[in-house]
């Protein structure tokens, strides 16, 4: 009992930081599990007949984030890292520049795939040329540093894909590759360096390299940052960065090309993990429990899968249990507790993957696959498939939903369906 009480203060706690900040003031939302229950969401919609569409300049794959009623988010401007803020109707408050752009070298990527996270004080923003920064909500730029000029050239395969996430007093940032990973925390207020603790595992190729966005896990005044990359899921104290405990056995018969891609969620006292190549039906999901201290390879492990799993989409949690949209467009319910699936179906099928990850709004679920068609179903109990919606362009970039719109962002423009 006492354990239940302190893992639902936990995430009370989680919800209440983040309630303070905004309605999305982050990739995956203000409880970082890529869900609300709040509010009415568009089901059927028209592209060219939306609340409005905003330009954008360069291709530009991150996430937008909302605060009140602006709206923030990365994308290149004439060549340069850019940072701008539209209002609540979509007109351009302010842009800034923030050095010369490192442009994606995939087709379906680009140099501003992280996306920015706010404190509700600051956005701080993330970009593949090394820079992080901090602005003000007007637009002013705090400080900005530049990663690859401080600790050395990014060697990922893939452009990378880790999003900055936020403590009470530090901005995190995993880098995650071939002998040289580490995890760090700088200052929000003038970017200095809080610490830096290397993270660097023996595995199979290529399996060094991570694109997952860490956790930060909060109760009481105590937090965590949950990091998974290197075919290891590892917690670390948020004050100065040692490991509090981590846990292997990801990658047991030593496959190659299993980078981790997806990010994990937290449901409850698990951590849910995939990780394997479900886009070549080699997939794996793990349930890995929070808590102990050192190596908890052989304890905390609650349960494993080899018959589900998503490789780049990032499952959400939802009322307790957990979608997985797959990269061919498979969609399952499962419940954390046991890993047991309560129900699978799938999307049609049509030309591309699922990259996007999958949201959950008032109990409707959305999917973009990168040909640009949005999907929306009901999930709730069931899976029912409500609408396929076609925005006439890619879409990398997660839905966002807020006060009974949705934003959605597009290579060329950003989307407000209502």
């Amino acid at each position: 009992m006492k354990i239940f009480l302190l893992l639902a203060a936990l995430l009370v706690a989680n919800a209440l930081a983040a309630a303070d900040v905004g309605p999305w003031p982050r990739w995956r939302g203000p409880s970082e599990n890529g869900s609300t229950v709040q509010g009415t969401y568009p089901m059927k919609w028209d592209a060219e007949h939306v609340r409005w569409k905003a330009p954008l300049q360069g291709k530009g794959c991150s996430t937008p984030i909302v605060l009140g009623r602006r709206i923030f988010l990365t994308a290149p401007v004439e060549g340069q890292d850019g940072a701008l803020a539209l209002d609540w109707e979509g007109k351009v408050l302010w842009q800034r520049t923030l050095g010369l752009e490192q442009a994606g070298k995939r087709q379906n990527s680009s140099g501003c795939n992280p996306s920015p996270a706010s404190d509700g004080a600051s956005v701080f923003v993330y970009f593949k040329s090394g820079t992080l920064a901090a602005l003000d909500l007007e637009g002013k730029v705090r400080w900005a540093t530049n990663l690859v000029t401080a600790f050395g050239p990014e060697k990922l395969f893939w452009d990378q894909g880790t999003s900055p996430v936020l403590t009470r007093d530090a901005v995190i940032i995993a880098r995650m590759q071939h002998d040289d990973s580490w995890v760090a925390a700088f200052d929000k207020t003038d970017g200095r360096v809080r610490w830096k603790v290397a993270r660097n595992y023996e595995t199979a190729l290529e399996g060094d390299n991570s694109y997952t966005t860490p956790l930060v896990i909060r109760a009481e005044s105590k937090e965590e940052v949950v990091v998974w990359g290197g075919e290891h899921l590892t917690v670390h104290s948020a004050t100065d960065g040692q490991v509090i405990w981590s846990c292997g056995g990801f990658n047991p018969q030593g496959m190659s090309y299993w980078p981790s891609v997806a990010s994990p969620v937290l449901a409850g006292n698990m951590v849910i993990v995939p990780s394997g190549r479900a886009d070549r039906d080699t997939p794996r999901l793990h349930g890995i429990k929070l808590g102990g201290t050192g190596d908890v390879t052989a304890t905390h492990r609650a349960w494993q899968r080899h018959d589900a799993g998503t490789f780049v989409p990032t499952p959400a949690e939802y009322k307790g249990l957990v979608y997985l949209v797959t990269d061919k467009g498979q969609v399952e319910c499962v419940e954390p507790a046991t890993g047991k699936t309560l129900w699978r179906e799938a999307f049609p099928k049509g030309k591309g993957s699922f990259f996007s990850s999958p949201v959950v709004a008032a109990g409707k679920l959305y999917a973009a696959r990168e040909d640009g068609v949005v999907f929306v179903a009901q999930v709730e109990g069931k899976f029912e498939l409500l609408a396929e919606n076609a925005m006439g362009e890619q879409v990398i970039a997660s839905p966002v939903p807020v006060e009974n719109r949705l934003m959605i962002r597009g290579d060329k423009h950003l989307f407000c369906i209502e």
